[in-house]
């Protein structure tokens, strides 16, 4: 692990996991991909419900596509973060190419949703050499994951339930997806389905939820830099720029 953070730039892939400590029985849901027309809304409903937060690793080309599905995301109160503007495989990509996938999307998040993402997370997890300096300038924390369930290959509702299950641990960032990168109405509502059983199962085995903000470094001095980071030169804001 240290060496690919040497190579790549560090990333966050779980949370507390020790016996002591306010959140080492808390795991932390991310969902990557969207906003999706039908599956982002069944999601939000479901964590509203439960009082359960998450946070979603958006594609810039969605964001555009629905608009007021990213604004009731932060309406809500989850995370937002950056996850390109394509959803493509960075580690197959040159600077400019990474740079312009990375500001395009923050462009999307902060004009549609009025605050800038503090989180990035690399399409299939791939990331490059080049990454680093980008997400520095930007600002953002890198995220990866714990587990993930491949709840996109739509296995069932109850088989993507009983993968979380099995793999519940303190600390776990659980990657699940509320749309599909390549296809702005892909077929998510397994997934969807899932999450109330996943909560249930969850809290049953005596875990918690928590907001992957928590995780960030520093969180209190980013989150008071928030709307002046959005203005400044390393962070754009008024043009979107164009992917070569």
């Amino acid at each position: 692990m240290m060496g690919m953070d040497l190579l790549f730039g560090p990333s966050i892939e779980r949370g507390e996991r020790g016996e002591r400590g306010p959140h080492t029985r808390r795991l932390y849901l991310t969902f990557d991909d969207g906003p999706n027309e039908r599956a982002t809304p069944a999601i939000l409903e479901t964590l509203a419900a439960e009082g359960v937060p998450a946070a979603f690793f958006m594609v810039g080309k969605h964001v555009r596509l629905f608009p007021a599905l990213a604004r009731q995301v932060r309406t809500a109160g989850h995370d937002i973060g950056n996850h390109t503007e394509h959803h493509i495989k960075l580690h197959l990509r040159g600077p400019r190419r990474i740079r312009a996938e990375l500001e395009q999307a923050h462009v999307a998040i902060v004009v549609r949703t009025g605050r800038a993402p503090l989180a990035f997370r690399a399409p299939h997890g791939l990331r490059s050499p080049f990454l680093a300096a980008v997400t520095r300038q930007l600002g953002y924390t890198v995220f990866g994951w714990t587990f993930g369930v491949f709840d996109t290959a739509r296995p069932g509702v109850e088989e993507i339930r009983r993968r979380v299950r099995v793999r519940l641990r303190p600390g776990a960032i659980v990657l699940l997806h509320d749309g599909d990168g390549y296809d702005q109405q892909g077929d998510r509502m397994q997934t969807a389905e899932a999450l109330p059983g996943i909560i249930r199962d969850a809290r049953a085995a005596g875990y918690e939820f928590g907001a992957l903000s928590e995780l960030l470094p520093s969180l209190s001095c980013t989150q008071s830099a928030l709307d002046t980071r959005d203005t400044s030169a390393s962070a754009p804001r008024t043009r979107e720029p164009q992917v070569p």
